[in-house]
Parts: structure tokens; sequence; C-alpha cells
């Protein structure tokens, strides 16, 4: 079995020293030490090993997806039984994301591994992942992006790569959308694959060009549009409260309300685009109120999905109807049901 290893930094690739947490040069193949001294040997795969990037994962930009893509494309990945990714767990949805739109018709699969604490620190679960993610491939489980992780006292989770949201606040826990991941994994057995594949599995052509003219905002009681910049924007993205809804009324003053900034996204030629949200047959009036006055839903997707299929597509196409097919198109099996 031939794996390619690519290391781009993140807590699996740092050390400690002096209290300060940063990459190192040596963290990455400490894994590759670690994993070789917990398997048999006669089930240790070949690795290639490549090193695009060295970087904590929140000083990460679009354009490093794009690094990542060009070197895993350059080893040429068809000569491989599968690919695994370390990386930090900060932006690792985003990423996830980035890799599993511009991948998407990869007869391959690709997993990307993080770990909560450096490897040195025995709360560790780096190598666990890691382990996971060498037996996804060994067992040839599946095809797709995919991200193994075991939250503290849970079992392990293997995750679909455009469906891992962000880790939840004030801790390292990872949970798909939905709490719906993939499948589980114990004692080296995979339970039941469950992950959606794309309804339209044929191949975009894409070049791994990610805008950075897209802007998300974040609601909250009180956001003052005001405040928000346009220039240099295409696109703006707007988060959603859980029940798929932003501030459509001006009670409080016409500063708060997403109508009137809808209104001044339209004349200065800049898209709008609010998710997530689950479409139904009912919905508040307030996103009723939202989509009437011109804003994109992009529904069934998660924000950390949406922003990233944004960016491609935007970095991508010019005409304004290939960029809404292309979001609109269920091509990795990111919609959710």
């Amino acid at each position: 079995m031939k794996i390619l290893l690519v290391f781009t930094g993140g807590t699996i690739g740092s050390t400690v020293s002096e209290g300060a947490i940063d990459t190192s040069g040596k963290a990455p193949f400490k894994l590759l030490h670690l994993f070789k001294q917990h398997t048999p040997a006669q089930q240790q795969p070949h690795f290639d090993t490549l090193q695009p990037l060295q970087v904590l994962s929140e000083n990460l930009a679009p354009a490093a997806w794009q690094i990542i893509i060009d070197a895993i494309e350059k080893a040429r990945p068809s000569q491989y039984d599968g690919i695994i990714v370390t990386h930090g767990t900060d932006t690792l949805a985003y990423t996830a994301a980035a890799i599993s739109f511009y991948f998407h018709a990869l007869k391959l699969p690709i997993l990307l591994v993080s770990s909560n604490y450096p490897l040195d620190d025995e709360r560790a679960n780096g190598l666990e992942n890691f382990i996971c993610a060498v037996d996804f491939i060994r067992q040839q489980i599946a095809t797709g992006v995919f991200v193994p992780y075991r939250n503290p006292q849970d079992s392990m989770q293997v995750h679909q790569g455009n469906r891992l949201a962000c880790s939840l606040q004030l801790s390292g826990d990872f949970f798909s959308v939905q709490g719906q991941s993939a499948m589980q994994y114990e004692n080296h057995a995979f339970s039941a694959f469950s992950a959606r594949t794309s309804t339209a599995p044929d191949l975009i052509p894409l070049t791994a060009s990610f805008s950075d003219r897209i802007l998300m905002i974040k609601p909250y009681p009180g956001l003052d549009y005001r405040h928000t910049d346009l220039a240099n924007v295409d696109a703006v993205l707007h988060d959603l409260y859980h029940s798929g809804t932003a501030c459509a009324s001006e009670q409080w003053g016409n500063q708060h309300s997403l109508i009137e900034f809808i209104k001044r996204c339209k004349q200065q030629h800049v898209d709008i685009y609010l998710a997530p949200a689950i479409h139904s047959p009912d919905a508040y009036q307030s996103t009723l109120t939202l989509l009437e006055h011109g804003a994109h839903m992009l529904w069934n997707l998660s924000i950390e999905a949406a922003y990233v299929k944004l960016s491609l597509a935007y970095g991508n196409f010019d005409d304004q109807q290939q960029i809404v097919d292309f979001i609109e198109r269920d091509i990795a099996g990111e919609h959710l049901g």
C-alpha cells in the first residue's frame, strides 16, 4: 500500500517551547515515528512525504488551499492508494471543504488528520486519528474527502469533509453538521458507510483559484451595517441564526436591518448570499422578506461549505449564471438531505 502524506503544520506538526505552541520541522516526522511504534511492520504502508506548508492553521488564507492542491497534483495522486493531509484544527473545516470541492471527481480517499494537542502531550488524539486514516485507506472504505477525529470521552468519528463544522466554542470537539458523521471507527473496524455521494459525479473543470473577495458577516443583536465596507468585495456571505433568520426589521433603526444592507449591496453591484438554512415548506417571515429583496439563499449547506464554494466559484467563473449553477449543483455530496 502506498500513501501520499502531505504535512501542512498545525498543532499536529507543533511542539511546545517555553509555554508557546508553534510549528516545528521535526514534529511531522514524529507522527510517523509514533505510528511505526504502534503498528506491526507487515501492516506499515509506504509513505511518500511532502511539506508544502508549515503554518498554524489560524494563519491560513484561501491562497494556502491552492498551495496544498498544487502539491497534491504535482505528486500524481493516481499512483497512490490514498492521501493523508495533516492540518491544524482552527480552519480544518474550511480546508476539508476546499479539498472536497476541488477534488470532487478524484477516485481516491483523501483524509485530513489533526490533533487537539501536540503529539508529545499524552492527551493528544493525533496518532489515533492518523491510525484511523491509514486503516480507512487500507480497507478501501470509500473515495472522497473525510476527516477522522476522536473527541475526548467519545468514539472515533469519520466526518465527510464538506459536512464538518468548526470546533465548538471553548473546546476542541468536532461534529458534522446536524450531528451526523459518515461512520464510526473502533478496533480497526468501520461502521456502515453513510456518507452522501454527489448527484452529479462528472468532472467540473476547475482551477485551484479561490477568490479572496468574499466577505462573510456573522449576525448578532445590534449589528450595525454602516461599519461594513464593501470596497474590493464581489460577494457577501451572510451567516444566519440557527432558524435560518437574520434581522429584517427597522424597529431599532435601519442601520440594523439586513434588508437595507441588501439594497446597499445591490447599489454597489455586490452579490449577497445567505446560509445556513434547511429548505422546508415553511420559513420565518423575516427570511422570506430577505429573499424577496434579492438575497440568494444557499440551501442545505453548512456555513463553512458555503464560504468555500463561493470562493471557488468566484475564483473560477465570471458569468453570473455559471456562478449560480455551480453553487446550486451538488458536486461532492455536500447538500444536506
